[in-house]
């Protein structure tokens, strides 16, 4: 029997560049599973940052918590707000996290479980797209977009996402992560 492939999101905001939110990233522990595949994002907003973590693992495999290490009373606390927006399985596959140099991703959250899709579809003239969709009941969204786009074209991809129901529109670029994964 095949396991069904689950993506867990979680979102934050925060004021820190991407090497000093890397290093606060590397002070929580997680759990067992939460790390053998993970894909961090991050992009500008409102002054400052946002980052969202791509967990994927299978359904019911993975125990998501953040638990933070002691720190140092020498070290300033920085605020980083954490949203758990959830579960997702794929509605739509087109591609996998390989981004291309040249590429970005734009991400569009989406509340309403009665939005046509088909609209956000049709947009996809210069990209890939992926869409995931609530697994669990208490997801943040009812919808996550994630399109895969051509630098020179993600300004246009941007205009027209505004033009839709839409809660969150970004546009990220991929973090590498690299002492991550703890075995």
């Amino acid at each position: 029997m095949r396991k069904e492939k689950v993506v867990h999101f979680v979102c934050f905001d925060t004021i820190l560049g991407r090497e000093p939110f890397l290093a606060q990233w590397e002070q929580y522990t997680r759990s067992v599973n939460s790390d053998q595949d993970v894909t961090m994002q991050q992009s500008e907003k409102n002054g400052g940052f946002r980052y969202i973590a791509q967990h994927r693992c299978t359904a019911g495999e993975l125990q998501f918590l953040f638990t933070k290490n002691r720190r140092s009373s020498r070290t300033p606390e920085v605020e980083i707000k954490l949203k758990q927006a959830g579960g997702y399985s794929f509605l739509q596959e087109e591609k996998l996290n390989n981004i291309q140099p040249d590429e970005k991703k734009i991400f569009a959250f989406i509340s309403d479980p009665r939005t046509d899709l088909g609209i956000f579809k049709q947009l996809t003239e210069h990209s890939k797209l992926n869409i995931y969709e609530a697994y669990y009941e208490n997801c943040q969204y009812a919808y996550i977009l994630e399109y895969f786009v051509k630098k020179k074209n993600a300004a246009e991809l941007l205009d027209q996402l505004k033009l839709h129901n839409a809660e969150d529109i970004g546009l990220f670029q991929e973090c590498k992560l690299h002492a991550i994964a703890k075995v």
